[in-house]
């Protein structure tokens, strides 16, 4: 999708509050630089979404949109701010994507804790969509996905899937198969939710700034195991 294209972005995204973001990376992280990571994550996702360059970014918060971190973020990247709806993550998921359907052409959602989507990542990914594909995925090694596009509403790609599992990419990819809707997946991508994927971090020489150096992990064998 070429740059001026109607297309909206939305940066799915916690509140960094400590106790009760990244509790899966606790420990060997402590509440608090959990909650700092997950500042990092959301900054470093949200300067990917400006650096593409697809059209208006829309961050998408929870549990509401009044936490001085996401103020701050609106201020500095101009993304207009909107609360998620209730309910599972499909159904929260989709409530935003058919919202910004209503505004835009098209519409990509990403994760804040998939810090290697890129900024020509996402360009593949709204290219994808204009080239034709009815949704474009961005499926993750632990089995879901950390990015999903659509050029139509599909409540039906939402409903009935166990999300925070290892199927739901499967689950999801089999039932567009069965419906004969045409899909795109991007390349394999790794979000940051457990030890060994801070390990990943801090190997990875282009993301190791996100991590604090108290984060960084001595003993990673018992991660990698």
């Amino acid at each position: 999708m070429a740059r001026g294209a109607n297309c909206r972005l939305l940066v799915f995204a916690k509140a960094p509050v400590p106790g009760e973001v990244k509790t899966r990376l606790c420990p060997p992280l402590t509440p608090g630089r959990a909650a700092d990571l997950q500042r990092r994550l959301l900054w470093h996702a949200l300067e990917a979404a400006s650096r593409a360059d697809l059209g208006p970014i829309e961050l998408c918060c929870t549990p509401t949109s009044a936490h001085d971190f996401f103020q701050e973020c609106a201020r500095q990247f101009n993304v207009t701010l909107h609360v998620q709806a209730p309910g599972n993550l499909g159904d929260r998921m989709a409530q935003a994507l058919t919202e910004a359907l209503t505004r835009a052409d098209a519409a990509l959602l990403m994760g804040s804790d998939c810090p290697v989507i890129s900024a020509d990542y996402l360009r593949q990914a709204a290219r994808s969509l204009a080239e034709g594909a009815s949704l474009v995925f961005g499926p993750a090694q632990d089995g879901g996905y950390g990015l999903i596009g659509v050029r139509e509403s599909f409540p039906d790609v939402f409903s009935n899937i166990p999300w925070g599992t290892g199927t739901v990419m499967s689950d999801t990819r089999a039932r567009l198969m069965a419906m004969g809707v045409e899909f795109v997946e991007l390349p394999m991508i790794w979000d940051v939710d457990r030890p060994a994927d801070l390990v990943k971090l801090e190997q990875d020489e282009n993301l190791r700034y996100l991590l604090d150096e108290r984060d960084l992990i001595n003993d990673k064998q018992q991660f990698l195991c």
